[in-house]
C-alpha cells in the first residue's frame, strides 16, 4: 500500500457487494486478517471524498477484475469504530481473477454451495440470503441541501 493510498482511505468506513450471476455468487479468498483463507463477498474501505457505491465499483475491479454497479444496499453493520455497508452488486462485465495480494482466488460459486462451504463465513451467508429474497433498500430520488447526498429507503 502506498503513502498516498494510507493518507486517502477512511478507515471507519467499507463496503461489499454481493453479485450473483448464472445462479452463482463472486466470492474471493481472503489472504489476511480474520478472515484468511476465507471465502468472503468482495469489497472494501472508502476513499475519502468517495461514495459508497464508487467504492463498491473500484474495490470489484480491483480485487476481482469484475466491473460492477452497486444496487440496493442489502445490509449495513455498525459497531462505535466502523461502519460497513453491503449491496447488491450488478454484474456489467470483466474476467473473475485474483488480485495476487488481498485475495489468492477469486470464484463464481453456485449459491447453495456458498450457503454450505464451512469457509464462507456467516455474515456472508446471510447477505447472500438477503440477496436471493430481494430484501433491502432502493435509492430513492431526493433533493438535500447537502451536495452528494443519497436516500436509500
Amino acid at each position: 500500500m502506498t503513502e498516498k493510498e494510507k493518507n486517502s482511505t477512511d478507515w471507519c468506513r467499507s463496503v461489499g457487494g454481493v453479485c450473483i450471476k448464472d445462479g452463482k455468487v463472486l466470492l474471493a479468498r481472503h489472504t489476511y486478517g480474520k478472515g484468511k483463507g476465507m471465502l468472503i463477498i468482495p469489497g472494501g474501505y472508502v476513499d475519502f471524498g468517495e461514495k459508497p457505491e464508487e467504492a463498491l465499483a473500484r474495490e470489484y475491479l480491483e480485487e476481482t477484475g469484475v466491473s460492477v454497479k452497486a444496487g440496493r444496499l442489502i445490509g449495513i453493520r455498525f459497531n462505535a469504530k466502523d461502519w460497513y455497508a453491503v449491496f447488491m452488486a450488478e454484474y456489467l462485465d470483466g474476467e473473475a481473477r485474483s488480485d495476487g495480494d488481498e485475495n489468492s482466488e477469486v470464484v463464481w460459486l453456485e449459491t447453495d454451495k456458498a450457503l454450505s462451504d464451512e469457509t464462507v463465513p456467516h455474515l456472508t451467508k446471510i447477505m447472500i440470503e438477503k440477496a436471493l429474497a430481494g430484501t433491502g433498500l432502493d435509492v430513492m430520488p431526493f433533493e438535500s441541501r447537502t451536495q452528494g447526498s443519497i436516500l436509500y429507503a
